[in-house]
């Protein structure tokens, strides 16, 4: 019971600093040359949505690996019957 509260607090602490992000430089170098080449062609270009698409693509794989732990953690522990 203790793993499984410590499982729960872990995915509650995660899922709260992927929700609460601050602002961050989240671009590869390449995207970086993009967005600076682009910025000298047009002065009021915005990277906020391309900082915004690099972290949505960053969830997927993390609701994909919980999704796994909740299918794995549901069939290696069978349902306990419960004394009516």
């Amino acid at each position: 019971m203790k793993k499984l509260i410590f499982a729960f607090a872990l995915s509650f602490l995660l899922l709260g600093q992927l929700l609460t992000t601050a602002p961050a430089q989240a671009q590869c170098v390449m995207c970086k040359a993009q967005v600076e080449a682009a910025k000298a062609e047009n002065d009021d270009y915005d990277v906020a949505g391309l900082n915004k698409g690099i972290v949505y693509m960053m969830i997927v794989p993390y609701i994909l690996m919980g999704a796994v732990g909740y299918f794995w953690y549901r069939r290696t522990h069978p349902k306990r019957a419960t004394a009516a």
